[in-house]
């Protein structure tokens, strides 16, 4: 179905919104100086979106495909071993161009876990998004074993991005990583016996 008009300048105005506010953050978003910012005025920013609020839960919503189109083919490599993978996925997670992605992100997870009505549905996705994806190296196991994996997984992450964009020291934290793989492909080993055993 072709886009209209509307729809083509509206994504191309979500786009350079994103841009804005991955360099300035949303707590303290004006419409005045962000509508400067992307050539357009705040008059036409509501006429797209409606209102601030709804301009705000448009542009976490495109966040979020941003950040799972940057990762899109690791589904191609999720058949790498465990260590590789997350490995892998590390490498894609932490490049210099998706720090400004992952700055606005950590801001919007901790506005939500304030007031959870401000952004309907955003923390549930922001973890079940993410377990669903990574539950892969533990096919096969229990349900709640491949969960639980992936949810070690998931916070391994995100306390590595998250002391990244704190500090910057990109070598001690990949050396932490290093660590962790080790212990990541300790663990999958060991569900990998336990899918084994219950086959046998």
């Amino acid at each position: 179905m072709t886009r209209t008009a509307d729809e083509r300048r509206r994504g191309e105005l979500l786009e350079q919104i994103l841009d804005y506010a991955c360099r300035h953050g949303l707590g303290g978003l004006s419409l005045r100086p962000l509508a400067k910012a992307v050539g357009s005025s705040p008059r036409v920013l509501l006429y797209y979106f409606g209102s601030k609020e709804a301009l705000v839960v448009a542009v976490i919503e495109r966040a979020r495909v941003r950040q799972r189109e940057r990762i899109a083919g690791l589904k191609i490599a999720s058949a790498l071993p465990a260590r590789e993978l997350c490995s892998l996925c590390w490498r894609l997670l932490s490049d210099l161009q998706n720090e400004p992605l992952f700055r606005l992100w950590f801001e919007v997870f901790g506005l939500a876990l304030q007031d959870r009505d401000r952004f309907p549905g955003f923390l549930d996705r922001a973890v079940n998004d993410w377990l669903d994806f990574l539950a892969g190296p533990a096919e096969g196991a229990p349900q709640w074993q491949a969960r639980a994996w992936a949810t070690m997984v998931l916070a391994g992450f995100r306390g590595f991005l998250l002391d990244l964009c704190a500090t910057g020291d990109r070598a001690r934290v990949d050396a932490a990583v290093e660590l962790w793989l080790d212990a990541m492909d300790l663990a999958s080993r060991t569900l990998s016996t336990g899918r084994n055993d219950a086959a046998s």
